[in-house]
């Protein structure tokens, strides 16, 4: 039987994208083995949003080359569709395949196909790709959407994924229930803009979270994976209001906590009317966990502008900060602006808002304490059943037994270290 090993960079779309390659395979009749052992089809699944995603796609096209030189390559996503030159010379590399076609990857390999299928960005429609079983058992992506349309003055998402397209909402309903009966119990929508979503048609974001809510049965949790402030409509809350299905945790970018960044960076929203509209969702939704994204050190940012990001990002009492120092991203707005920052100073202001992030994130988890919530569980360690909460809270419960892709209700006792404790006070909860 031949053998196949994926790397997979990037995103939680890349991430399901690689799981429905990996379950196609198998059907196919492959084994899946580690990425660092010998194989006879290496797939790598690129990313190429930052230079470090883009340095480390290289470096599995590499590292897979180098452990059999006999093996097919394969080199799917991102990185492709916007480094296809540089990636053309590698003499190795037997296929590459951009945002389009992507679901034609193992019909190529089955035919031994070795060429490059990347296809223009123009007009491209969804391109589904089945997928009925999750390698993590509690917890699923489901990619709902993919492209962008916005253009960020930093952002290479528009020339890596194309334009924004939409998964037909029946579909996705008939995969989140083959996604349940094979065992999970959360699902998280996945999309390069899923606040987005069915723009091409004429159903939203809130229509498709109700069809999951009302017949999907024995699904228990349903997660957004990050939403666009502008995006958050009273639709979409009323729904979120109307289901205990739908997790009280949004996770909405900020990119930067001052207008005059934020008009460089071309974000589509003030600080006020970000501030403005989660604090109407926070009158909503008590204790409602929002995180976010944000960059430092972008082209022209002063020391005065970075501490007003220091200091919106307090007064917004975030649960927790994704931190990206600025990265220069070849053909974009941004790369063409003044005043790039030096690395030290971009790991330095990185340092300092993750600092910032560690203190909201202790903040906003302290207040769980003494108090119930309800906790799915993913892993067993050390006499540990871990899990998270609907905020996205990780907690630790002591436990004789595994209590793996079980949800209970748990009282907090304690948050210590960065942690947070607590114990069983009922059986489990029932989908």
């Amino acid at each position: 039987m031949k053998t196949f090993a994926i790397a997979t960079l990037g995103c939680k779309v890349n991430t399901f994208e690689s799981e429905s390659y990996i379950e196609s395979l198998i059907s196919a009749g492959f084994q899946q083995v580690d990425f660092k052992d010998p194989a006879d089809i290496y797939v790598i699944n690129t990313c190429s949003v930052t230079n470090t995603a883009a340095s480390k796609s290289r470096q599995r096209i590499h590292q897979a080359i180098r452990q059999n030189e006999q093996a097919l390559i394969c080199v799917v996503g991102c990185y492709v569709q916007t480094n296809q030159n540089e990636l053309s010379d590698i003499d190795r590399i037997d296929l590459l395949i951009g945002a389009k076609h992507k679901s034609k990857l193992v019909e190529y390999i089955l035919e031994g196909q070795s060429n490059a299928d990347i296809s223009s960005l123009r007009d491209l429609t969804f391109e589904a790709l089945p997928l009925k079983h999750y390698s993590n058992q509690t917890r699923a992506f489901l990619k709902i959407q993919d492209g962008c349309d916005q253009f960020c003055s930093y952002c290479i998402i528009p020339y890596a994924r194309g334009n924004e397209r939409s998964a037909i909402s029946d579909d996705l309903v008939e995969m989140a229930k083959s996604l349940v009966a094979s065992g999970h119990k959360e699902i998280v929508l996945s999309g390069i803009h899923i606040g987005r979503y069915g723009k091409d048609d004429r159903h939203d974001l809130s229509y498709l979270l109700k069809r999951l809510v009302d017949e999907v049965d024995g699904l228990l949790r349903i997660r957004l994976s990050s939403i666009e402030i502008t995006e958050i409509t009273p639709q979409l809350l009323d729904v979120m209001a109307s289901s205990s299905k739908i997790v009280h945790h949004l996770h909405i970018p900020l990119q930067a906590g001052c207008d005059s960044v934020l008009n460089r960076m071309k974000r589509p929203y003030t600080c006020d009317q970000y501030f403005n509209r989660i604090s109407e969702i926070r009158e909503l939704f008590n204790h409602i966990s929002i995180s976010t994204d944000i960059i430092v050190g972008f082209p022209g940012e002063s020391e005065e502008e970075f501490l007003m990001t220091m200091a919106f990002a307090e007064k917004c009492r975030f649960s927790f900060i994704h931190v990206f120092p600025y990265s220069l991203r070849a053909n974009t707005d941004a790369a063409r602006l003044v005043g790039h920052l030096d690395s030290d100073t971009k790991k330095t202001r990185a340092q300092q808002l993750m600092a910032k992030s560690s203190m909201l994130k202790s903040h906003y988890e302290y207040q769980f304490v003494n108090k119930e919530v309800t906790v799915l569980f993913e892993s067993y360690h050390q006499g540990m059943a871990i899990g998270h909460t609907g905020e996205y809270i990780l907690v630790h419960v002591a436990s004789e037994e595994s209590l793996n892709n079980q949800c209970h209700r748990v009282w907090i006792t304690h948050h210590k270290q960065g942690r947070n404790y607590g114990v069983l006070v009922k059986k489990e909860v029932e989908s």
